[in-house]
């Protein structure tokens, strides 16, 4: 069997010491927990299915064909998992990989198969065309290139806080003298065990817009940046559609180094730009998904007006809805009550 296999069986599937046993984990929908949903699943079955040649119990719910029919599903995915370099590691990706191996069987049953392990719909699926540009389109003032982001610097579906280190060029000369003494002193309280005096500078750090991350196992001083993602307005937190619109928000950029190419400044201290994530541009990505309005107040780009138009005609997302209400409109009868 495939590294890629026995890792996420390992990863994911096994139980683990952190389970507390007297509570049985919620079950998804063919008896594994909730979080081993999806591509865990599949490569959890997959590996099952080579050792004992049985398909999943539950399938029979979600398909119409024979048990042997689906034995001949699993096979042909069993080698294209295998074929594929490298394998699977987005539910988007292990939802391709079905729907290639199987484009020869019946639509119901690829789409019932899908729905067994929760993954996306073929309709659901989007083809990215955007990169980043091989060079600065008109309007850029200039670039960031961010550490890693953690889940919890997502405020919403269209704003991130992210960190640059002051080793960057275009940092490393602006930054306050108080603040790097702060870091020096930090630096050197830790390490006689002084961590009262420690966090008391830190905070002194925090208050000046830095904030020492640790990247690598070490630490980093870094400049802090409010990111509005330029050109689109996803539902607020409250609205329908707004905690999905944040937590896609959150896998495209979790743990990921970005690229801000930032316009400038809105009214409330945020960096307007476009933000781009191994080389996929975010604003595309949530566009296509149904998960933001293109924000025509303020940007006429018309690849974001096409992409808003392909959602709403496959009616995805908040499409999915009559007339879904803009979150504009939405901030402004809060404003007026």
């Amino acid at each position: 069997m495939g590294n890629a296999l026995r890792f996420f069986y390992r990863s994911c599937c096994e139980p683990t010491t952190a389970v507390d046993s007297t509570q049985p984990p919620p079950l998804g929908p063919h008896g594994v927990s909730a979080d081993t949903v999806g591509i865990a699943a599949l490569a959890h079955d997959l590996l099952q299915f080579e050792v004992t040649s049985l398909v999943p119990d539950g399938l029979n719910a979600h398909v119409q064909s024979s048990k042997k029919a689906q034995a001949n599903w699993y096979r042909k995915l069993l080698v294209a998992w295998k074929e594929s370099k490298p394998p699977p590691r987005t539910p988007e990706e292990a939802a391709r990989l079905i729907i290639e191996t199987l484009k020869r069987h019946h639509k119901a049953d690829v789409e019932g198969l899908l729905g067994f392990y929760g993954l996306p719909l073929p309709h659901t699926l989007i083809s990215l065309s955007a990169g980043v540009p091989s060079s600065f389109p008109d309007g850029v003032k200039f670039e960031l290139h961010t550490l890693p982001v953690p889940a919890k610097a997502v405020a919403d579906g269209d704003t991130i806080t992210v960190y640059v280190s002051t080793a960057d060029p275009r940092e490393s000369s602006s930054v306050p003298q108080d603040v790097q003494l702060a870091a020096v002193q930090r630096a050197k309280a830790r390490a006689q065990r002084n961590y009262d005096r420690a966090d008391a500078l830190h905070q002194k750090i925090v208050d000046s817009g830095y904030r020492v991350v640790n990247f690598q196992n070490d630490d980093v001083l870094a400049r802090k940046y409010r990111i509005r993602l330029r050109g689109i307005d996803a539902p607020e937190s409250a609205m329908p559609y707004g905690k999905e619109a944040k937590e896609e928000l959150v896998k495209l950029v979790q743990g990921k180094s970005l690229r801000v190419q930032v316009y400038g400044e809105d009214r409330y201290g945020r960096f307007v730009g476009d933000v781009y994530c191994n080389n996929i541009f975010a604003q595309e990505v949530m566009l296509k998904k149904g998960l933001a309005w293109h924000y025509t107040a303020y940007d006429r780009r018309m690849e974001l007006a096409n992409w808003e138009k392909e959602a709403r005609a496959k009616r995805i997302g908040l499409w999915a809805a009559a007339n879904p209400e803009e979150p504009w409109e939405w901030r402004k009868d809060r404003r007026d009550r």
